[in-house]
């Protein structure tokens, strides 16, 4: 997968700042500097004070100034599985690759096998992978190469008769029908500050599944560069114990 930092709010924490502030000041922060706005807040440099403020907010449970500051994400190259799991969470905004108007009919289906367009679980590469519901791997070399044959063979036919049916003229709205769950999308995301740290609780956590995992956690180092001070603290202080920040 490949996932950018498309579009985000300029100087994210500032804005977060001026918000928490508001609610305990009695001038406008439209209306004054940032200086002033933060006249209050503990620290020697405003750099200091911004921190001391995100970190209150945050050890204090007041999540709703972070809703101010908006991400967008575009996620290339994930599964069908994993889109589905994404799109649960209701305060994230989402346009999904159509598979009603964009048709695969120029994969080559033996490239499949390979990783084109179907996604590979680790499961189809790594014999010692455990997944959830597994105590151990427990599986012999000639059992993983079956596995492994069998996974490939299958997503290579699926793609062979989804471009058959095309050929046949039916149209890719249903000849999509029987392509895997694993077919790859990309997919375009919004959500605020908050929201990201709701969907790292619970899909950057230890017990999600691992495709989910790795697209929330590049999701987390894109934002530590955006908005360094609120994941720098969510990293050390939150992760990890499903906060559940939603709002």
């Amino acid at each position: 997968m490949d996932v950018k930092l498309l579009e985000a709010t300029d100087d994210p924490e500032d804005l977060i700042c001026k918000a928490a502030r508001n609610d305990y000041s009695d001038t406008s922060v439209g209306s004054q500097s940032f200086e002033a706005t933060m006249a209050e807040v503990d620290g020697d440099t405003l750099d200091d004070k911004k921190e001391t403020l995100i970190g209150h907010l945050l050890d204090h449970g007041h999540f709703g100034p972070f809703e101010h500051a908006q991400a967008t994400f575009a996620v290339e190259g994930v599964s069908r599985s994993c889109m589905a799991q994404i799109t649960r969470h209701r305060h994230v905004s989402f346009d999904v690759q159509s598979m009603r108007y964009v048709s695969f009919d120029d994969v080559d289906p033996e490239a499949v096998r390979e990783g084109e367009l179907v996604v590979t679980p680790p499961s189809a590469t790594d014999p010692d992978w455990i997944g959830r519901n597994q105590q151990k791997a427990s599986v012999s070399d000639e059992e993983f190469e079956e596995r492994t044959e069998i996974f490939k063979d299958t997503i290579e036919q699926a793609v062979e008769s989804y471009q058959e049916l095309l050929e046949l003229g039916m149209p890719p709205e249903d000849a999509r029908f029987v392509l895997p769950i694993g077919t790859k999308v990309n997919i375009v995301m919004s959500m605020n500050a908050r929201m990201l740290m709701h969907v790292a609780d619970m899909r950057a956590a230890a017990d999600a599944q691992w495709e989910i995992r790795e697209m929330t956690e590049e999701m987390l180092d894109l934002a530590a560069d955006w908005c360094p001070k609120t994941f720098e603290y969510y990293e050390r202080e939150m992760k990890g114990r499903k906060n559940r920040l939603a709002p």
